[in-house]
């Protein structure tokens, strides 16, 4: 008897080597690739974009404190004018005859500094304040005058004090009663400084940035800018109560005001009123170097007055920084 036995022709079900994936297979590989490449790229853009935000809002508080600083520090020296200990009574404080050691401008003053053909203003005493329609319009100017030394400046190498750029100041001459004995004074000739230097907003030749600028009254005489991408300047003045001497602040004005306000009007003359300021309260706004929000919604940003502001020119971040600062040589 034969035995037939039926036999499958065998199939080989391993691919054999060098054979590639399937049109499917494929697909599928490189949609995988895709999103996980996809994720990758948004983390990366996401967080180089908070890289670079953060950056920026870090370079414009370092703008912003280096102009508070430096403006807080002068006009806490306006009007410094220490008694001498060789001086007799009867002189007043120091030679210093300016009678403005501080004042301000709902703009630009006029004749701040040279240019056009318009002479810079000798002092703060004839510094001439244009008419202005609103305070808030536009960047505000202030100017302050204080004796200068070697240790409330940065002196020269000989000594000599300097303003606000640096540049050496001009010696003047005064003659002042000193103590010569026990019983007697005599006139005696004195050399001092004044330093009057004035703050405003500009924008460099050749720059888009505006910057906090300073013009000073050394022998130069030449504006500097100080802090670069400060925008805007604003001042607020705190004036004390007509009577009395306590220091206290009744109010805060504007520059414009300060000149028209019937409270300090009454006072009499212009220098008298600016005596009356015994605080100033600084806002700068500050915007970074650079466009780095990705829409005019995100720029936006609330001014000085607390009103919220949208650029419509670029897309900078911007932000208002605040500082009030008494003067101390007025406080009783």
């Amino acid at each position: 008897m034969r035995l037939h036995i039926n036999r499958r022709p065998r199939i080989n079900r391993v691919k054999q080597a060098g054979a590639g994936f399937s049109l499917i297979e494929l697909m599928i590989s490189m949609t995988i690739g895709l999103v996980i490449m996809g994720a990758a790229l948004s983390a990366y853009q996401g967080t180089a974009t908070a890289s670079r935000v953060a950056e920026a809002q870090s370079r414009m508080n370092e703008d912003a404190y280096a102009a508070l600083e430096l403006l807080s520090q002068q006009i806490r020296m306006a009007g410094a004018n220490p008694k001498q200990a060789n001086y007799a009574l009867s002189t007043p404080r120091n030679p210093i005859t300016n009678t403005f050691s501080l004042r301000g401008c709902g703009t630009a003053f006029s004749n701040l500094k040279a240019s056009g053909g318009v002479t810079a203003a000798t002092d703060v005493s004839k510094l001439s304040c244009p008419a202005v329609t609103s305070d808030a319009a536009q960047p505000h100017s202030l100017a302050v005058a204080y004796e200068a030394d070697k240790f409330n400046t940065v002196p020269l190498s000989n000594g000599t004090p300097t303003d606000c750029v640096g540049t050496g100041l001009k010696s003047q001459m005064a003659t002042v009663n000193k103590i010569t004995s026990a019983t007697s004074t005599a006139a005696t000739a004195v050399t001092f400084y004044e330093a009057d230097n004035r703050f405003y907003i500009d924008t460099p030749s050749g720059s888009s940035n505006p910057s906090l600028y300073c013009f000073g009254n050394g022998d130069k005489g030449t504006p500097q800018p100080m802090v670069e991408n400060i925008e805007d300047l604003k001042f607020s003045y705190g004036v004390a109560q007509a009577s009395g001497n306590d220091g206290v602040v009744a109010g805060y004005l504007s520059a414009s005001q300060i000149e028209t306000d019937a409270s300090t009007v009454n006072l009499g003359s212009s220098s008298e009123r600016w005596k009356r300021v015994v605080a100033v309260r600084i806002c700068i706004v500050a915007r970074s170097e650079a466009n780095i929000t990705n829409s005019n919604t995100s720029s936006q940003y609330l001014d000085c007055d607390g009103n919220l502001k949208t650029n419509t020119t670029d897309l900078r971040l911007r932000r208002a920084y605040f500082a009030t600062v008494s003067l101390r040589n007025r406080l009783p």
